[in-house]
């Protein structure tokens, strides 16, 4: 008895499939391998990220942080978290008047680095 139509062609390809030999995946498969690799990249990117900046204080409720950024226009942002609360003061190159208190001096060093001294004190020597 021989086989015809559909059923030849079924028995012909189980039997292919169990001896092992090559046969046609699935497209859609290797699709779903490309989204795996995506996320696995994208979380390690995340812990990357958050080790390059020191950001993990950053999602501590106890911690006290603060951060100085530039943007290319020269404005200068400060962000400042303290606990649970984060305050963002923008610095401009407006000038203020008003009555106020002298607090200290700072000096700028041949390094650029500039130093604070409060009002008062004495200068280290």
């Amino acid at each position: 008895m021989t086989r015809s139509g559909p059923l030849r062609f079924a028995a012909r390809r189980r039997s292919h499939d169990t001896a092992g030999g090559d046969h046609d995946d699935d497209p859609i498969a290797g699709i779903a391998n490309l989204f795996d690799v995506s996320v696995a990249f994208i979380v390690a990117l995340l812990i990357a990220l958050f080790s390059l900046f020191s950001a993990g204080s950053m999602l501590d409720p106890a911690s006290h942080v603060t951060l100085v950024t530039q943007t290319d226009d020269g404005t200068m942002e400060i962000i400042t978290k303290k606990g649970p609360e984060i305050t963002v003061q923008r610095v401009t190159d407006t000038s203020l008047s008003g009555e106020g208190v002298r607090l200290g001096t700072a000096y700028r060093l041949s390094t650029g680095q500039v130093v604070y001294v409060p009002e008062g004190e004495e200068p280290p020597q």
